[in-house]
C-alpha cells in the first residue's frame, strides 16, 4: 500500500495552516512526521483521516482518493480519548464495534491485544485505576483493535517507563514487519531514528526538509570532524588558535571540530599527528536528528526531548 499526500493546502479563515505539502509513506515502513507545536502536523493527520477537507490537493492510497470505508486507519492521539470510569474490556469492545467489527470479533481482538501488551489482569478494571503507562497501553490497544492498515502514533512513548517502552517498541516493530504503514509524530527524536527510514519536517505549514534520514545526514554538512578520545580537554585545547578551525566543542565521545571553508580533514589529521593525544577514531561528523530538527525549525534545543 502506498499513501500519498499531494499538494495539500489548508486554511482556517484567514490563517493558512498548510501550504502545498507533499510526501508519501509505504507499507512495511515508518515515517516520522515532525515539527514544532503549531507547524501543521495535527491538521495533516486529520486530513489523512478525512476529518478535515483540504482547500487544495488530495490524499491517495495506491493512486486513488483515500476512502476510510475501505482503508482502515488507527490513530493514537497525544491527548488520550478513553473513558476513565468504564471497564477496560467494555470500552475496547465498544471501540472495535465503532470501527465496524462484530461484537464477538471485537472482544476476541481486545483479549488478544490485552495479552500481547501484558494487560490481561486489568480487563475488568476501570481505566482510572490504572497507572499512566498502563492507560497508554490501553489507548494503543484501542488504536489497533480493528487491525488497521495505517497506524498513526502521536507521542506514543510519552510517560512510559523503560519496560513498557520496550514492549511498545516490540509492537511497533511487529506492525512494520506485518506490512502496516506507520506514521510517527513525536518530539522524541531517539524513537524517530530507531524506527523511521524517512522523515518529513514541517515548519509553519510548509515542508522544510524531507527524505531518507541517512541521506539527509550525509548531505547535511561536510565541514565538521568528530574526534573520539578520552582526553577531551587536551583535544579541545589542541585546536585552539589553529587557522584551519572555525570552532570546537565537546561531544559524547570526544570533541567536534568545525573547519573553516577552505580547510580539509587532512589539515586536522596533520595537527593530530603532531600531538600525543590517544585517539579512538576520527571521522566526518554526522549530525543527530535532534540537531537537524532544530536547524530546520528555527527553534531552540531546549524544546526538543532526546
Amino acid at each position: 500500500m502506498l499513501l500519498e499526500v499531494k499538494n495539500i493546502s489548508k486554511s482556517f479563515g484567514e490563517k493558512q495552516v498548510l501550504r502545498n505539502i507533499s510526501f508519501s509513506a509505504q507499507s512495511g515502513s515508518a515515517l516520522g512526521l515532525l515539527g514544532r507545536n503549531g507547524a501543521g502536523k495535527t491538521t495533516t493527520i486529520r486530513i489523512i483521516m478525512q476529518l478535515f477537507k483540504p482547500n487544495g490537493g488530495e490524499v491517495l492510497v495506491d493512486g486513488k482518493p483515500i476512502d476510510i470505508k475501505t482503508v482502515n486507519i488507527g490513530y493514537m492521539p497525544e491527548e488520550r480519548g478513553l473513558y476513565p470510569k468504564k471497564k477496560v474490556i467494555e470500552q475496547l469492545i465498544y471501540f472495535g464495534e465503532l470501527r465496524g467489527l462484530p461484537s464477538g470479533a471485537s472482544k476476541e481482538s481486545a483479549k488478544r491485544l490485552l495479552k500481547r501488551l501484558e494487560m490481561e489482569e486489568y480487563a475488568n478494571a476501570k481505566l482510572s485505576t490504572l497507572s499512566k503507562g498502563n492507560q497508554q497501553k490501553i489507548q494503543l490497544i484501542a488504536t489497533l483493535i480493528s487491525n488497521p492498515d495505517i497506524v498513526i502514533l502521536d507521542e506514543p512513548f510519552s510517560g512510559l517507563d523503560p519496560v513498557n517502552a520496550m514492549l511498545l517498541k516490540d509492537v511497533v516493530r511487529e506492525l512494520i514487519a506485518n506490512g502496516k504503514i506507520v506514521i510517527f509524530s513525536s518530539h522524541q527524536m531517539n524513537y524517530i531514528e530507531e524506527f523511521c527510514d524517512n522523515i518529513v519536517i514541517l515548519n509553519d505549514g510548509v515542508i522544510s526538509v524531507s527524505g531518507n534520514i541517512k541521506e539527509i545526514k550525509q548531505s547535511y554538512t561536510n565541514n565538521k570532524v568528530s574526534i573520539e578520545t578520552d582526553d577531551k580537554e587536551a583535544a579541545l585545547k589542541l585546536f585552539m588558535g589553529e587557522n584551519c578551525v572555525k570552532r570546537t566543542e565537546f561531544s559524547d565521545k570526544g570533541v567536534v571540530v568545525e573547519l573553516v571553508e577552505w580547510a580539509e580533514i587532512k589539515d586536522i589529521m596533520s595537527v593530530l599527528a603532531d600531538s600525543k593525544i590517544k585517539l579512538s577514531g576520527v571521522s566526518l561528523y554526522e549530525p543527530s536528528l535532534n540537531e537537524i530538527f532544530v536547524d530546520y525549525t528555527d527553534t531552540s534545543e531546549e524544546e526538543v526531548q532526546s
